[in-house]
């Protein structure tokens, strides 16, 4: 969710649409020889839909062998969030995709209607709706445990995470210690796992506003964005607001079946029609496609979150 704040924020990396036309892909296969992407999804899943859409094309990808998700982890204080995101791995035929849970996260809950919740809550003739994995909630991890956990096993200067949420797992991950996963601390294992973080965050041009994802957790943001050991590259609030995903995509691409997630998730967030911008799928689009024929690229600089930012 990204309501409109004022934010004083030194630009750094900045993204501007070189089109106004939202990509579908390059191509359906990644080049001969090309291995998947890793991928770690950070999300707040549950506040704004932009997030359920931007996990819909991380699926994709995988199905054309461009990306492999590595795991999905919630930065949304609510057990509904990573039901959610398991409703979806099941669907989408990701079962087995690791999921992991902030603990003692940030006080989002009545930031926006939870459609989670809703899409969770959803019975068809007295069952649920949408099925879940098996033993599901017994398998998620908290989510600093599992970055580690699954960041320990990759080839080094490998993963992206691409964070399209709250700062606090990202962070805590850095501030992490060594365990029995790995003899490092946070800062060494995402310098020798991490190539990328790429983040929906920051308000950077014009009139800015207080950018929601930074707001909620101003500490966590201003350690990773001041701390962080590899490259940063952010998508910012004016991007995603000039690129709308249509509504009308949602009513006839996804009508291939009676009741879909993701549909559910959009027509329980706002009443319908409406189209909705592209936050976090413009993040995921250049995590995983790069900045060629998307986007035009800043020169590389310092984005700093000022010491008279608070959270809301």
């Amino acid at each position: 969710m990204k309501k409109k704040y004022f934010l004083p924020f030194m630009v750094a990396v900045l993204w501007l649409p070189v089109t106004t036309v939202f990509g579908g892909g390059r191509g359906d296969t990644p080049k001969p020889g090309t291995a998947p992407l890793p991928v770690i999804f950070e999300t707040d899943m549950g506040n704004d839909v932009d997030d359920a859409l931007a996990l819909d094309m991380l699926y994709k990808y995988a199905d054309r062998g461009m990306v492999k998700l590595l795991a999905i982890s919630s930065n949304k204080d609510n057990s509904y969030s990573t039901a959610y995101i398991d409703i979806l791995n099941n669907w989408y035929g990701y079962p087995d995709i690791p999921i992991g849970k902030v603990v003692n996260g940030t006080n989002s809950e009545n930031d926006s209607h939870n459609y989670a919740q809703s899409v969770c809550s959803l019975e068809t003739n007295g069952h649920p709706a949408f099925p879940h994995s098996a033993g599901y909630e017994a398998k998620i991890q908290e989510s600093v445990a599992l970055y580690r956990r699954i960041l320990s096993k990759q080839k080094d200067h490998s993963v992206v995470i691409i964070s399209v949420g709250f700062s606090t797992n990202i962070a805590r991950l850095y501030a992490s210690g060594p365990d029995a996963y790995s003899g490092l601390n946070g800062r060494e294992l995402i310098a020798k796992k991490v190539k990328l973080l790429c983040v929906m965050a920051g308000s950077f041009e014009g009139k800015r506003v207080n950018e929601y994802n930074i707001m909620k957790d101003v500490p966590s943001a201003k350690t990773v964005f001041s701390q962080w050991p590899t490259p940063i590259v952010a998508s910012p609030f004016e991007l995603g607001l000039q690129i709308k995903y249509p509504a009308s995509s949602i009513l006839h691409d996804f009508s291939w079946t009676t009741r879909h997630p993701v549909v559910e998730a959009y027509k329980s967030y706002l009443p319908m029609p409406y189209d909705r911008p592209t936050w976090d799928l413009t993040a995921v689009l250049y995590a995983v496609e790069g900045a060629d024929g998307y986007f035009n690229v800043s020169p590389p600089g310092i984005i700093s979150v000022g010491d008279d930012v608070r959270s809301l």
